[in-house]
């Protein structure tokens, strides 16, 4: 069964850190061409926050440019979002997804992140 866990949301104030990671199971690490992270505002509105492809391309939304960064630990099977100088507008849900030859598109079950002025 294909799994996503994220772990590492929590509660920080305005300027903070979190790292949040995603470990997959289930599936061929090698099979992924693509994985990042949405969030989800309490508005319902859903952003695509950054995304990282099999050949190691990133992209990040320009509200989070300079300050998230992705990375993987392949032999862990593990993504990872960086969140630094974090900003009450920052608040959300955060799910990761990977898409794969396999399974298409799988997503995490999201991780709460509240960022306090």
């Amino acid at each position: 069964q294909v799994r996503l866990a994220e772990s590492g949301g929590g509660s920080v104030h305005t300027g903070e850190s979190l790292r949040l990671a995603c470990r997959a199971s289930g599936i061929r690490w090698d099979s992924i061409y693509f994985m990042g992270w949405y969030r989800l505002y309490p508005d319902n509105q859903r952003d695509l926050v950054a995304t990282i492809s099999s050949g190691g391309n990133q992209n990040y939304e320009d509200a989070v440019k300079g300050r998230f960064t992705l990375a993987s630990d392949d032999d862990r099977n593990i993504f990872y979002l960086q969140m630094n100088s974090l900003k009450p507008e920052d608040t959300a849900v955060y799910y990761c997804f990977v898409r794969s030859q396999e399974n298409g598109e799988v997503w995490g079950q999201g991780t709460q992140v509240t960022v306090s002025s």
